[in-house]
């Protein structure tokens, strides 16, 4: 089981946060990451409208060959991705606890405005602590 990576997306669609915590993800560019934070933006829009019911907060899960990609939507239209292996049972309940350290390091801070990038030590270190280097 691995934790490949963590990322923070906007309610815009834009990559706020980015971290990789193993060597099992490519190496990309800042621009390719927010390229494909864009598009898993754009992918969990259209699942909210594939529903047959009308009713779905969209994608929450996205299987690939060798990963998986969990997501967590907040009332706010924030979505924390956790990149891990097909094998990882943790993720919904890591994402929650990230969620309360974005939470308490981020929003709680008076000089961090909503929708940029997080710059916050005590975030990074909160994030750390919970899933490793």
């Amino acid at each position: 089981m691995a934790i490949f990576g963590l990322w923070v997306i906007n309610k815009a669609g834009g990559l706020v946060y980015q971290r990789n915590f193993s060597d099992g993800l490519a190496q990309l560019t800042s621009n390719e990451n927010l390229v494909l934070a864009g598009t898993l933006h754009g992918i969990h829009a259209i699942t909210r409208n594939l529903s047959p019911t009308g009713t779905s907060s969209g994608a929450h899960v996205i299987e690939g060959e060798s990963f998986k990609m969990t997501i967590l939507l907040t009332p706010t239209a924030t979505k924390f991705v956790l990149l891990t292996s097909l094998t990882e049972t943790t993720a919904d309940s890591m994402l929650q606890k990230v969620y309360e350290a974005y939470s308490d390091a981020v929003m709680k801070n008076p000089f961090h405005t909503p929708e940029m990038p997080i710059r916050s030590e005590g975030f990074d270190r909160r994030i750390t602590s919970l899933i490793g280097s």
